[in-house]
């Protein structure tokens, strides 16, 4: 079956991190389970929050070196609220939006990931880029030669 909607590519099951953590939680998450993108959730409502990237993170902690050095690092880490850091102001889409919207959305945006959130604004699942290069090696396996 060909691949239409978002809900076919969309990755459901995320890491996500909610509105108590801190950089530190973040930084470690990422390094741990080699992610770039980590959804902020409110876990109440399931409502998203924001997104914080790794671009951010790898940013904020350079500023931190800079302003404080290496000795403090860990601390202001620990004392740094991703939602201080996080993207709210970010484009998201629903499970039915066609996948062509998709690619026109990273064709004319920086941006490697795009939420996936209901009616409520509650985040059911993501699409990154690297999902669109996976489905174009499929596609292109499944060409013939």
């Amino acid at each position: 079956m060909a691949m239409q909607q978002v809900g076919d590519l969309m990755t459901r099951e995320l890491l996500t991190l909610d509105q108590t953590a801190t950089l530190k939680d973040a930084h470690d998450l990422m390094r741990e389970k080699s992610i770039r993108h980590i959804p902020v959730v409110d876990p109440l409502t399931g409502k998203l929050l924001g997104v914080l990237t790794q671009k951010r993170i790898i940013a904020t902690i350079m500023e931190l070196l800079s302003d404080y050095g290496v000795s403090a690092l860990e601390r202001r880490e620990r004392e740094c609220r991703v939602v201080e850091i996080l993207d709210a102001d970010l484009e998201s889409v629903d499970v039915q939006a066609p996948l062509t919207e998709v690619v026109a959305f990273f064709l004319s945006n920086k941006h490697g990931c795009l939420t996936v959130v209901d009616e409520e604004g509650r985040l059911q699942g993501m699409v990154t880029s690297a999902d669109f290069v996976r489905l174009c090696a499929e596609l292109l396996k499944a060409q013939p030669a």
